[in-house]
Parts: structure tokens; sequence; C-alpha cells
């Protein structure tokens, strides 16, 4: 089988930004709250000359004002400042050493939003609380860097009348996208409106293998193998194998890990055989040979890239580094195997080099395994806010993960925020989601600093171990399409391959 190729090229522009942590920068002893200072300073200046575009023919000449605590009473003015979420229900350090230690934690509820949230907004001078109804529809977190039109309360409190983000950042290179017809709020475009080719390069997604979990997902794994590698019958697959270039794993290969050590009386002998009275390991390999096994059957006839996630066995900080090539036998020997971080970005395309000015197909991605979108999600209320709004929110923000440090554990950096996101991404990849879900994002001429438009889509890849759902994604056109791998009587060895619904 004759295979559409792809390369990993540098990114075009230094605005990408690496999650990779050197030793010079592996530290632990500086304080979170550089992070915040690093955030604001990057993106106070972006988010002023926005406003001010903004607001600058609004009807009261509102003036800006440097630092939160100088605001006027009464005066119409504008601010800008980080976000801080006070929330009673959100974890407390504090609190939790207070409580008392003979009663189980209770467990974390689902959402930390409530009734009694407020918003504040701080910078280098110190925090105003912000009301209003626009403030409160607004569906902040945590993190979020804005501006906010208003004025001061005889309270002391910030009436907002209006809000005002980063907006999308710079973009390189904008790949031609379909052109925003209703197919941008499907969840799988119409082949209808798009102008497909049969040399275009397909990128396949998949998220939450959980190899080695409970009840098994061996043969849907099975059938998504010999799909990729061409070996299963692909007529009526919505993209023939051939087509896809690379398969990006994004999280959760492994489940996780469960003692199921049953405790047991120890008569003293038995205790003086044991090592340190311990008992043996429990721990199996299995899973891991099992995935290892997946992994080069795909490898020899595909690129792939694997991140890291939550349930892996990673360390659990942000962003997650790349696993031990070791831990996969024989695939770690080939140059096409890349074990990235969590995030990661990607500059891909299918000429060997970026002097090549033969129309040749480039898109920059943005992935990550989840963990900033689940962490933001707790702060909403949903409905009406959705995972795929909060995803679109990030990019306005220019942050893809605002929480982190407050309630999403990251590495405490002290020279920059990673997170930033300095370039727009064509692709925007999330895996570990309940479901599948699309969306283009776009901006205007009018809304830009330097008059260009700029376009993303933003794909949320569904757990495979639950969907059983491969993502597809053109990397000429954006074009997405989803495969389930349902299996039907195991026992007889029926199966079927579809494309999810529209």
């Amino acid at each position: 089988m004759s295979r559409v190729t792809t390369h990993v090229l540098p990114p075009i522009s230094n605005n990408a930004s690496s999650f990779l942590i050197e030793a010079a920068t592996r530290s632990y002893k500086h304080q979170y709250a550089n992070i915040y200072y690093l955030r604001l300073q990057h993106l106070k200046d972006i988010v002023e000359r926005r406003a001010s575009n903004k607001w600058k023919k609004a009807a009261g000449n509102a003036v800006f004002v440097p630092r939160v605590l100088e605001v006027v009473k009464a005066q119409l003015s504008y601010i800008v400042g980080t976000v801080y979420m006070e929330m009673p229900l959100k974890p407390n350090v504090l609190r939790d050493l207070a409580r008392d230690r003979s009663l189980p934690n209770p467990a974390p509820p689902p959402k930390m939003c409530s009734s009694e949230d407020s918003i504040m907004l701080e910078d280098e001078s110190g925090r105003i609380v912000l009301v209003g109804d626009v403030i409160k529809s607004a569906q902040l977190v945590t993190g979020v860097i804005l501006a906010a039109l208003g004025m001061e309360t005889p309270s002391g409190e910030f009436e907002v009348v209006d809000i005002c983000f980063a907006g999308l950042a710079p973009q390189t290179r904008n790949q031609p996208l379909t052109q925003p017809t209703q197919s941008d709020a499907m969840e799988v475009d119409s082949e209808q409106t798009l102008d497909r080719r049969d040399d275009d390069p397909w990128l396949a997604f998949v998220s939450g293998l959980d190899v080695g979990a409970e009840g098994g997902q061996d043969a849907p794994i099975e059938l998504l193998t010999g799909y990729l590698t061409g070996e299963m019958d692909a007529s009526h697959a919505p993209v023939p194998p051939s087509q896809i270039s690379r398969l990006i794993i994004v999280g959760n290969s492994l489940a996780p890990y469960e003692a199921a050590v049953q405790p047991k009386e120890v008569t003293p002998t038995e205790l003086r055989k044991k090592k340190f009275g311990n008992e043996a390991s429990t721990f199996s390999n299995v899973p891991g040979i099992t995935l290892a096994n997946h992994l080069l059957d795909i490898g020899q006839t595909l690129p792939i890239h694997l991140l890291p996630g939550p349930n892996d066995p990673a360390g659990s900080i942000m962003p997650q580094q790349p696993f031990p090539r070791a831990m996969f036998g024989k695939v770690a020997s080939y140059a096409t195997f890349s074990c990235e971080t969590n995030p990661t970005f990607l500059h891909l395309s299918n000429a060997e080099s970026r002097t090549s000015d033969d129309g040749s197909i480039s898109c920059n991605l943005l992935i990550n395994s989840g963990q900033p979108l689940n962490d933001m999600f707790t702060y909403l209320p949903s409905p009406p806010v959705t995972r795929l709004s909060t995803l679109e929110s990030t990019l306005r923000w220019r942050h893809q993960a605002p929480t982190a440090p407050d309630t999403l554990w990251c590495h405490p950096y002290f020279t920059s925020d990673p997170f930033v996101i300095k370039e727009t991404p064509n692709l925007y990849v999330v895996g570990g989601q309940p479901r599948f879900a699309t969306k283009v994002v776009r901006e205007s001429m009018e809304e830009t600093e330097d008059g260009s438009e700029r376009s993303c889509r933003i794909v949320m890849v569904p757990t495979f171990s639950r969907t059983q759902e491969l993502v597809l994604v053109n990397m000429r056109t954006m074009e997405t399409r989803t495969m389930r791998f349902n299996v039907e009587g195991v026992g007889n060895g029926v199966h079927s391959v579809q494309e999810a619904a529209l």
C-alpha cells in the first residue's frame, strides 16, 4: 500500500512554545506567583490596545487606569488585570489542614461553581471586586487576562458594562479552511461542501485507549490497528488508510493501575520471610507490553506521536514530559515513533523542507490531553456552558491553561509562561473528552490588530474505551470525520466499522 507522507518541520516562527523542561529550569524553589506576573506582563499591553480600539468611541470618554486600585468613583474607565474566582467549593489547603483528620475527606464536588462565587480582578497593586450582569454572564475562570469597562460604585466595587479579551494570537500561515457555512457548527463536515482530493494527507487522532482496563478493549483496538495498517477491509471507511499520514495518540494510553491485593492475616513467621515486612509487588507489566505490541504493529506502516495523559504513568504536573522510549520495546527504535510532551506544538507539512514552494500543505497543531479543559469545566455551570465553548474561549483568552497553577498543577516557571498562546494554530486538538465535537473559530480583519483574518479548527477527541471513535482531520481543508469501531457478537467474530452519523 502506497501511503501519503508528511514531515515534521521546525516551526515557521519563534512564537511556538516549547514544553520540554530542561535541566537548567527544572527547579521547584520558586513561588507560583511568578507565573501570574509573567502572564499579565505578556498580555497586558495586547489587551489594553484591543480595549482602546474597542471603546475609543464609547459614550462617556472612558479613560485607561493603569492600576486597578487607582480607579475613581463615578468615572467611566477601564482596567486590565488577572481574573481571580473566589469560590467556597474550590479546594483550600488551609481548610483541609483544619479539618478533623479522624474523618475521611469528602469526595470533591463535580462542579466548584455556586451562587456564592465572587469575581475579582487583580494586578501588582491589589484586587478589586467586579460586579454586574455582564461579568456574571461572561463565564470566566481564574487566570484569564481581561480588560473591564465600567466605574467604581460607592461600596468600592467595580460595576462592569463591557469586557475585552486578547483575541486570537497572530497566525504565521493561515491554512485554507472551509467557508463559514453551516458546516462550522456541525460535528462532522458535510462532504458536499468540501473539495476533497485523493492525495490529501489526513491525520488520525485517538485518545483514551485505556489498555489494561477491566472489561478490556482488545477487539476495538485490534480493529483500529487493522484499519490504520491497511490490513482490514476499509471499503466503507470515510477515508482510505493510504491517505492517513500520521497517528497522534492524545493521552491515557494505559488504564490507571488499581491494586488488587486483598488484606489478609500474616503470621510472624511469614512476616520475617518478607523483605521489610511488605507484600511482594502486584504490579503487572502486561498492559505495557500489550500497548507496545499495538504500537509496533502500527509503527511499521505509520508515524506515531504519543502524548502522556492524566491516567498514564507519567508526571502529574503540567506540562507532562515525554515517556521514556525504552517503555515501548522495538517500536522505540523507529525514527517515526515520537514521544511528545503534553501539551505539544507540531508543524507538519507534506514537503520535506520549508523552502518548497510547489503548493505544499502545511499545518500547525497545538495538542493537549485534556487536563486544562477538564479543570476549567469544573468552574463553569453546564448548561449553558459547553466544553466546546470553553475550548473556544481559550483561543480568545490566548491561554490554554489559565487555571494553572490555582487548581491545575503545573511546573513553577519563573522566566516565562509557556501556556500563553503566542501563535494561533491551524488545528487545536484536545483529548480525553466525553464526546466528539468540533468548530472553526474565526476573527475577521476588523477584529485583529494587523488586519489579517485568523481561523483555527478546534477538535475534541473522545475517549476511545467508551466511544470506540477515531477522529480524522484533512490537513489541507481541515475537514473532520469520525470512525466508530463497533464489535458485535465477538464470539462469532462479527464486527462492523462505521462512520459516525452526522
